[in-house]
């Protein structure tokens, strides 16, 4: 994640879709992992947050993100939506490089199920390269490895040329499948993904009837369990 990209049309979805799923879950954190960047020269984070039809307050929300660029106001957006659970910047100053993801990725507490909000720029790993705007499945792997088995990771995933975002979610499912047995479900609007895996079917379970209900008020495109 960048700072330029804070309170777009992205982050509408993103914070809107969220704060829906951690309250449905009745869990008590939102443990959100920034895997921050520095900012470039490009015109990404210019989108309107109204592009994505959220709800009101998640708007105003953004609006507050875009104009003051200050990542200790994700922490309001329980109290700006009424919901109950509290959210958790996990290493918000910390920038993400090859050298330090190990200890980036570490200290997750599994003594309460949780939502954890992993936020690189590009998504997973691809094929060939990877770099500081990926998450690697290897990283995934290690927070599964600490956190609750009812716990829940989100992944944003970017959209990738060309290719449906059905066939990128079955490409992670593969790849997370070479590490262990973890179940994943997916949910889907214009260019961007929210991957969520857990070690626990149940859980996610849970998750697909969330996304589906979420589904039936927003424009978004639910993936089944796989």
């Amino acid at each position: 994640m960048k700072l330029q990209y804070l309170g777009d049309s992205k982050d509408s979805f993103k914070w809107d879709y969220h704060d829906h799923l951690t309250s449905e879950l009745g869990y008590p954190f939102l443990n959100i992992l920034l895997m921050m960047t520095p900012d470039d020269k490009s015109n990404d984070g210019k989108t309107h947050p109204s592009r994505f039809p959220a709800r009101v307050k998640i708007i105003d929300f953004c609006e507050a993100l875009r104009e003051h660029r200050n990542l200790d106001l994700i922490s309001e957006l329980p109290s700006r939506t009424g919901s109950k659970y509290v959210v958790k910047l996990h290493k918000p100053n910390v920038h993400i490089t090859h050298q330090n993801r190990t200890s980036y990725f570490s200290g997750i507490t599994a003594e309460y199920d949780q939502v954890v909000f992993l936020d690189p720029d590009n998504g997973f790993q691809p094929e060939k390269r990877f770099n500081k705007k990926h998450v690697l499945y290897s990283d995934v792997d290690s927070l599964l490895k600490q956190i609750s088995s009812g716990s829940v990771i989100s992944v944003f995933q970017h959209s990738r040329r060309y290719i449906s975002f059905t066939k990128v979610f079955e490409c992670i499912r593969r790849h997370l499948s070479e590490f262990s047995i973890y179940y994943a479900t997916a949910i889907y609007w214009y260019s961007l993904m929210f991957v969520c895996i857990s070690k626990s079917k149940e859980t996610i379970e849970k998750v697909l009837k969330v996304n589906k209900n979420y589904s039936k008020t927003y424009p978004v495109t639910v993936i089944d369990i796989a």
